[in-house]
């Protein structure tokens, strides 16, 4: 079947339809990872846009339940040069094209990715249509002009659990977590803006406990568990959207050692004070290179946000800046002078991605006690 995929700003592309039949909207952006489609897939981040991956050759070693981020996919479309017409892989469970269709998600092939993504670079992430029941190019690029925008609008609310839960209930799911942990446990809890479930594996992995609670809790909620720490878990959308995650936060600062994760840095930094902007396209990938100011030490981290906060917005005098973006010389990481709080932009539970960073779940661990 034909589809077509077309920006706002008159961009139109006609390729082939796979997965589900019919028409979806969103932002258009780029992903640079070589692997790990499946967990781009079903990471709640990207709820809200239509994501276009740079490597040509997708779909090779189809789907498996273990590598899910989440319980479905979120992406609202789904845009590769060319889908492997055989799945080989010892864990697959089904093909991409079952997988999509069977979730409803419309995604397109045989396209010029390369042109795409050079625009989206040059001209910035755009909204977009993507259909396989309309191939009027002039109506479509009409749509895409009045679809909705990502800025301002609360995703977090669609992502996040309706009730708590905790880590030992997620582990009943029967997923590969890694090795048990040992009965010396810290307990925190998770807020949780679009939490991907290998941030629980690395939890799991370093010792703690966690009970993840919906963004809307409270901080006296919070308080009640007594934990011994407070993540904030990554999300998608405007951080601007969801002042009562900040509020949250920023009644916590100073009562419980805090971690953040991408848009939990968001979150973070808005609490502190700070101001976030959107970047142009966003960074999107497996392979952004950021600087530890305090070792020198370059690290290849994963990479999922549009949003950024505006490093010339903080207080130095209360927090120090310890990661840079080497690419743009965007804020990556940041830490409180006074109080037990550090965050960072960036995925260092690496789904998918380098292991890098992996480092920092120890150093929540060790800043707990």
């Amino acid at each position: 079947m034909k589809a077509y995929l077309a920006l706002e700003d008159g961009l139109f592309f006609e390729g082939e339809g796979f997965g589900a039949q019919g028409e979806t909207f969103g932002e258009v952006v780029f992903n640079t990872s070589l692997t790990g489609y499946q967990e781009i897939l079903t990471d709640p981040s990207y709820k809200g846009q239509i994501v276009a991956m740079t490597y040509p050759h997708i779909g090779n070693y189809g789907i498996n339940a273990e590598d899910e981020e989440s319980d479905r996919p979120w992406v609202e479309g789904f845009i590769v040069k060319e889908l492997s017409p055989v799945v080989s892989n010892y864990r697959s469970a089904e093909s991409l094209h079952d997988y999509l269709k069977r979730h409803g998600k419309i995604a397109i092939q045989g396209i010029d990715t390369r042109k795409l993504v050079k625009h989206l670079r040059d001209h910035g992430a755009k909204k977009g249509v993507l259909s396989t029941i309309d191939g009027d190019a002039k109506r479509l690029v009409e749509k895409a002009q009045k679809s909705s925008s990502i800025v301002g609008v609360d995703l977090i609310k669609e992502v996040t659990c309706k009730k708590s839960y905790s880590l030992d209930e997620a582990l009943l799911k029967g997923f590969e977590w890694g090795s048990a942990p040992s009965k010396a446990k810290k307990k925190i809890i998770a807020i949780d803006c679009g939490i991907k479930r290998n941030i629980l594996r690395k939890f799991n992995q370093h010792d703690f406990s966690v009970t993840v609670v919906p963004a809307s809790a409270s901080a006296a909620e919070i308080l009640n568990h007594k934990p011994d720490g407070l993540f904030l878990s990554n999300g998608p959308g405007d951080p601007d959207a969801v002042p009562y995650v900040v509020e949250t936060v920023r009644n916590l600062i100073g009562k419980v050692p805090i971690f953040g994760i991408c848009f939990g840095h968001q979150m973070l930094g808005l609490a502190l004070g700070g101001t976030t902007s959107k970047l142009k396209f966003g960074h999107r990938g497996g392979n952004h290179p950021v600087m530890d100011l305090k070792t020198q030490k370059i690290e290849i981290t994963s990479q999922n946000h549009g949003f950024v906060v505006d490093l010339d917005s903080l207080d130095q005098s209360q927090v120090e800046i310890t990661h840079v973006n080497l690419n743009d010389k965007t804020l990556e990481g940041m830490r409180h002078k006074k109080h037990p709080i550090f965050s960072v932009q960036y995925h260092p539970e690496n789904s998918p991605g380098p292991h890098d960073s992996d480092y920092l779940f120890q150093r929540f661990r060790e800043m707990i006690g």
